[in-house]
């Protein structure tokens, strides 16, 4: 995968809002900054809040309408945030038909969610505009290094921190999830294509069986489970950017979990205040971590 291109200084920089919490907290962050930007809505996912400042709103497949918006505006450093929903793969190709041919966009509609989003993003830079993260432009939104929260892991804890940042490396060439759930050095859930909550669930259901039936008839309870959080190696962070908020703090509690690891200046705090609080009332350490051994 080749590396983003860097940002162009003469550009103007477009918030390309989806939905949830992140493009609103990414449009204050650069508010705070004192940034110029434009608001590029996407009809039917942009938060209210947003869309009401927002300079323009495009239909999720409108690619032609889009790309006209962008070049009205000038060169433009794109940042896309928030989620929107997969369109069936036949509305992919006829959306696009006109700006690629259609073995290439079956090719990339057939590739999964990432290859797809890599070749929307791919189609902006071919036409002229820069593509770049929102860990680039609001790194304030980013998990710092240490404790975060009122909470550390003690001993029991950070075995099982480095459990599960051992079981990550170990899968990060594989097209997995970016999480795990780990009890010291035993795996209790490896993220999957479901995302961060549902392989929670999954956990949780194990948790409510927090006994193991020794070969002797002596019974023995899981140790500290942990929910550890990383990105893959080689992983677009301008699409795929670990995030946990004040929702993936109560599903770690309900799974068992007595804290939470996410990887430090490269994982989203949506809502940090709140995530924090959410954290510190549940007693669960919060905590951002390097990556390797």
């Amino acid at each position: 995968m080749s590396a983003p291109r860097a940002a162009r200084p003469d550009a103007r920089l477009v918030l390309v809002a989806g939905a949830g919490r992140l493009p609103e907290q990414v449009a204050h962050s650069l508010d705070r900054a004192g940034r110029a930007f434009k608001v590029l809505a996407l009809r039917g996912f942009t938060d209210h809040a947003l869309r009401a400042r927002a300079d323009a709103t495009v239909d999720l497949l409108d690619i032609g309408e889009t790309l006209r918006i962008l070049e009205g505006w000038g060169p433009a450093t794109v940042v896309p945030a928030g989620g929107v929903a997969r369109p069936s793969p036949a509305a992919i190709l006829n959306a696009a038909a006109a700006f690629r041919n259609r073995v290439a966009l079956r090719n990339l509609a057939d590739g999964g969610d990432d290859r797809l989003l890599r070749g929307a993003l791919a189609l902006l830079e071919e036409n002229g505009h820069t593509v770049c993260g929102v860990h680039e432009v609001a790194p304030d939104l980013l998990s710092p290094a240490g404790t975060i929260g009122g909470h550390r892991p003690d001993a029991a804890g950070e075995a099982s921190i480095a459990t599960g940042r051992a079981v990550l490396a170990a899968l990060s060439s594989f097209d997995v999830g970016q999480a795990v759930v780990v009890a010291a050095d035993r795996v209790l859930a490896v993220e999957g294509p479901e995302g961060t909550d549902r392989m929670l669930a999954r956990a949780r259901a194990l948790a409510r069986k927090p006994w193991d039936l020794l070969p002797w008839g002596r019974m023995r309870a899981l140790p500290a489970t942990v929910l550890v959080k990383c990105a893959k190696d080689g992983q677009d962070l301008r699409i795929d950017l670990p995030a946990i908020g004040p929702r993936t703090v109560r599903n770690a509690a309900a799974a068992g979990c007595v804290g939470l690891a996410v990887e430090a200046g490269r994982t989203l705090l949506i809502d940090r205040p709140e995530t924090i609080a959410e954290a510190d009332r549940l007693g669960l350490f919060l905590i951002g971590i390097g990556v390797g051994p």
